[in-house]
């Protein structure tokens, strides 16, 4: 018996735009999460005073003025700006890779025609005709020294295996800028929800029937029938019960702490990227929204570790043998007439925030 209009399973980004923009249509939803909090990945959580990304960093990002507009409707954005400090052994460097990161490298050199004769004669030491590896590749982009101080030991931690191990086209390229710039993104707009960014989904989820820790899959005969149609944001190969086996990803293990000093490394984020470091890197949150009044901070250390059936799906693997099974289970999913599969998990693709938002008011503007 049909109760509810939509199911939505999963109350991340895309699951509550879509049961907000279908409320304010007149239609009735009910949104499950098997989480005991709203927001999906997005979540934050307040710890002494400071608004702690509990899933990882998010900053929000967008060159696309109706995105942000849309957003700002739930929260009010400061002015933070992506720009991450990479640490190697003993050293600190700017990211993304730009002229205060190539100076303090090379420190004969002083202009951009420095820098870019620099890394063309490194190039042309090893280059490779016919890169075999990722390590062949990324040498052949921007040679040896900056491969070897800020790309090696971090992509091996991100992949779980050697450079020399990982396929060639995983780096296609290497931004580099020979400007004075360590804003990491290019977008018109950036910036994080004061406040953090549970109150933007609790906004959207207002008035609307939410039940937490309630998993789908538990009484998923029951849930397929109480509503005419469902929005599911879960893992796409899970709805289908991995009939064609699992699709795979990378995972993400936190380690948050509280430490009783005010300031523990003067940067939101900073990137580890010598192999030795076992953490790719510390979120230190209250960077986020500018707090130099807290005595105490959060910092996170996170771990790229490697996923199995069962984990919390993070990063889609896209290569071409996980490519060919998406699109078996995308078949199925086609074939149905009343369930929409959306965001990262359901489409299986990494999406930025802001890509979320787009896709998911496309979804709605046909119904």
């Amino acid at each position: 018996m049909d109760i509810y209009d939509y199911l939505i399973v999963g109350s991340g980004l895309y699951g509550s735009i879509c049961a907000y923009e279908l409320n304010k249509k007149g239609y009735t939803c009910l949104v499950i999460d098997k989480r005991n909090n709203i927001a999906g990945n997005i979540y934050t959580k307040n710890i002494e005073g400071i608004n702690v990304h509990i899933y990882g960093a998010h900053i929000f990002h967008t060159s696309n003025k109706e995105v942000w507009d849309y957003i700002n409707q739930f929260a009010v954005f400061n002015n933070y700006i992506n720009s991450p400090v990479a640490r190697y052994k003993n050293e600190l460097y700017n990211l993304p890779f730009n002229m205060n990161t190539f100076t303090k490298i090379w420190p004969e050199c002083f202009t951009p025609n420095d820098v870019k004769n620099k890394i063309e004669e490194e190039k042309s030491k090893f280059h490779i005709a016919e890169p075999k590896n990722l390590e062949e590749q990324a040498i052949n982009l921007v040679g040896p020294t900056i491969y070897e101080k800020l790309i090696k030991g971090y992509t091996a931690k991100q992949w779980g295996r050697p450079c020399t191990e990982l396929p060639p086209f995983i780096i296609k390229r290497l931004p580099v800028r020979f400007t004075f710039d360590n804003n990491y993104f290019n977008d018109r707009y950036q910036g994080i929800p004061i406040g953090g960014y549970t109150q933007i989904i609790k906004k959207m989820l207002d008035g609307i029937e939410v039940k937490l820790n309630t998993n789908f899959f538990d009484n998923r005969k029951e849930f397929e029938t109480i509503a005419k149609n469902i929005i599911y944001t879960g893992p796409i190969d899970e709805f289908f019960e991995y009939k064609y086996g699992p699709l795979e990803y990378r995972t993400v293990k936190f380690e948050t702490e509280v430490l009783n000093e005010s300031n523990y490394q003067g940067n939101a984020v900073i990137n580890y990227t010598d192999y030795e470091i076992p953490y790719t890197r510390i979120i230190e949150h209250k960077h986020f929204e500018f707090d130099t009044t807290s005595s105490k901070t959060v910092i996170s250390k996170e771990y790229s570790v490697a996923w199995k059936l069962g984990d919390e799906p993070y990063y889609p693997i896209n290569n071409d043998k996980n490519n060919e099974l998406y699109l078996k289970y995308k078949n199925d999913a086609d074939k149905l007439t009343n369930v929409h599969f959306g965001g990262r998990l359901g489409q299986y693709k990494y999406y930025d925030m802001d890509k979320v938002i787009i896709e998911a008011l496309d979804y709605l503007k046909n119904i």
